[in-house]
């Protein structure tokens, strides 16, 4: 008795120091009492496994290992949030609940970017946690969630309970995290939110401890239960439970106030010690919701403000102009290198003469720019201001920078090119293009090597990376290379000689002729052989394919260096047949598919080409024909239909699923 009289004690008083800790930020004790009254409790429970509480602090370092989290319906839908962008929208907004309700009180608090979880208590006793998933249905997480050590294990409640916030890894955890997967030379995680999703996904919940996960909680299910009637006395209450809520948070009493919160948090925001992407603003009156109402996707009495992608403000030390393999002169600008949402950025496309002439972009100016898409870096605009009394207005050249013969712009168009077919640059794009992953997937033939085998005189054409295996002897002893790299090389060469049609058609780089009309063409058109029946009104009659594609096709393979070039690449063993590698799996041969909202596991294009790759079709939109809605996080009116037209919505665990059968 007196050892489980111990571990009872040791027990609450780790949950104890572990709330001071975590919750309040106010430790009585040292990190090695902790851990010595710990490592106490893991050996008294080891010698005595049968004593061992459900609500034990040892179930925050991980234990459990799971073959695939089960799926869990939410009681009440995890409904995502409508968005606004500016300050219009929130009067928009704000005009709108007036009108409803009159006016109101908002409550306002930081959006945590991390991924929104759900964890039910009953009788006290902690039992289900959950990820949102599509917002129906999401995946039990439990295992995973008793290791994030500012969630109560045990509540002193006697009744059911649920409560929903935000899980997330603080900027110090992510930190931490990258520096251990660079010494382990492991890839290193991209973003905090990115990190705290992959973390509670982790079938092994000891990965998942390891990754000191955290969680804020934002709202309790069912609050009238609990004679509440405002969200704030909500937080009150889940706060007074052992619960961590965010401490920014504010009651305003109209949308001016509202707006003056967002504004003096768009500038601390780099200052917390996580990260945020918006603010969340509720009617603070809970009695009033049901009278505002709900759209199928969001609640009427809620909005999310979302800041503007990240910008910042850097110097055109000089603009330049780039040939690509089509030939198209793109002018880029180059800058002082500035960090722009996580990376080092010293170059922006301007994309064409137009963009530039309308931005009134020059030479010397300070610009603001930012991430297009969270990606591509881009300018925005000029800062006028800083604008140099002598800078000199943009002009576009009437060369190309590398052949030096004479551009041109088509019709319609708001592009230049390059059309000497002879042009140094436009092969060697030609040749990074076909030596690509979406292409022919040479390994060991990038960028820099093409350039320097094209100056050396190794490479000019497609047709002499099959004839490099002739000059190994010289390759060898390149600086730089040695037998090892270049057998290597040798031998992704070869391999790349069984792709399928599809690969080479679009390595090949007709114009408009992308990766998936590619296979389209290799779909219809299945042997190299078939060339000469390709007639332009059989290729428009084709999905997919129309008339400006049909012409560039016909146009190329009439060509006769390009019919010479064919023959010469089949001569020297390369696959001209397309063979379908769709295996027919029964789950996906022959439906449609559509994924909407933000994948976690997958990226779009890999769930896309799993599919394809068992016999489904990916779909843009949703019909009744329409077999499967994958709905991952903030899926919308996609969704919204496919429930409408009671088609099958699965999450994109569910998904994986099927995939891994």
């Amino acid at each position: 008795m007196e050892v489980k009289k111990r571990i009872k004690d040791l027990t609450a008083l780790l949950e104890k120091y572990s709330y001071e800790y975590y919750v309040l930020d106010n430790s009585e004790v040292s990190d090695q009492e902790f851990d010595a009254l710990l490592h106490e409790l893991i050996r008294l429970e080891e010698e005595n496994p049968e004593l061992k509480l459900l609500d034990s602090p040892t179930m925050r370092i991980g234990s459990i290992v799971l073959d695939k989290f089960e799926k869990v319906t939410h009681d009440i839908p995890m409904m995502s949030l409508s968005n606004a962008f500016n300050e219009e929208d929130l009067r928009s907004f704000d005009e709108k609940i007036i009108k409803e309700v009159g006016n109101v009180r908002y409550n306002v608090e930081l959006k945590i970017d991390g991924l929104a979880g759900s964890i039910k208590y009953e009788k006290g006793k902690l039992v289900l946690g959950a990820s949102r998933g599509n917002g129906v249905v999401g995946e039990n997480i439990t295992s995973n969630v008793k290791t994030i050590k500012s969630i109560p294990l045990k509540i002193n409640y006697d009744g059911d309970i649920e409560v929903r916030g935000e899980i997330f890894m603080s900027k110090k955890a992510f930190n931490l995290a990258n520096e251990e997967r660079t010494i382990k030379k492991q890839e290193l995680f991209k973003n905090p939110r990115n990190a705290a999703s992959g973390s509670i996904r982790q079938l092994d919940s000891k990965i998942a401890a390891s990754r000191n996960l955290d969680m804020f909680i934002y709202g309790l299910m069912s609050p009238q239960n609990y004679d509440i009637t405002k969200h704030t006395e909500a937080l009150t209450f889940v706060k007074k439970l052992g619960f961590k809520t965010n401490p920014l948070s504010k009651v305003c009493e109209d949308i001016d106030e509202v707006i003056n919160f967002i504004n003096i948090y768009t500038e601390k925001r780099s200052n917390l010690e996580y990260e945020i992407d918006g603010i969340v603003v509720k009617v603070n009156h809970i009695d009033l919701y049901d009278k505002i109402g709900y759209t199928a996707k969001s609640p009427k009495w809620a909005i999310a403000y979302k800041f503007p992608a990240e910008e910042v403000i850097t110097k055109i030390n000089s603009i330049t102009f780039q040939v690509g393999r089509t030939g198209q002169i793109t002018p880029v600008a180059n800058l002082d290198p500035v960090m722009v949402q996580g990376s080092t950025v010293s170059r922006a496309t301007l994309h064409n003469e137009d963009y530039v002439v309308d931005k009134d972009i020059r030479e010397m100016d300070y610009v603001i720019i930012k991430k297009a898409g969270d990606i591509i870096p881009e300018v925005v605009k000029v800062v006028l201001e800083r604008r140099l009394d002598d800078s000199t207005v943009f002009s576009m050249i009437r060369e190309c920078p590398v052949c030096k013969s004479s551009l041109v712009r088509k019709t319609g168009e708001a592009d230049y090119y390059c059309v000497n077919p002879f042009c140094d640059a436009k092969k060697i794009e030609g040749l990074i293009h076909f030596s690509s992953r979406k292409a022919m997937n040479i390994e060991g033939l990038g960028e820099r090597i093409i350039e320097q085998f094209y100056n050396d005189g190794f490479l000019k054409s497609i047709k002499d990376i099959y004839l490099l295996k002739n000059r190994r002897e010289e390759l060898i002893i390149k600086e730089g290379f040695g037998v090892k790299s270049i057998d290597k090389l040798l031998k992704s060469i070869e391999i790349s000689k069984k792709s399928n049609l599809d690969k080479l058609l679009f390595g090949l780089g007709i114009r408009h002729v992308g990766e998936k009309v590619s296979k389209v063409i290799a779909t219809n058109y299945p042997s190299l052989d078939d060339i000469g029946k390709w007639v332009y009104d059989d290729l428009v009659n084709i999905d997919e394919i129309g008339e400006v594609i049909a012409k560039s096709i016909i146009d190329y393979f009439r060509d006769l260096e390009n019919i010479q070039l064919l023959k010469d690449l089949k001569d020297l063993g390369l696959n001209t047949r397309y063979t379908s590698n769709i295996k027919k799996k029964d789950e996906f041969y022959a439906k449609t598919f559509v994924l909407t909202g933000k994948l976690e596991i997958y990226k779009r294009d890999e769930a896309k080409a799993l599919i394809e790759s068992l016999g489904g079709r990916v779909s843009s939109s949703v019909s009744k024909k329409t077999d499967y809605v994958v709905a991952g996080s903030d899926a919308g009116s996609k969704l919204k239909k496919a429930l409408e037209l009671g088609v099958k919505v699965i999450t994109e665990g569910e998904l994986k699923d099927l995939l891994d059968r």
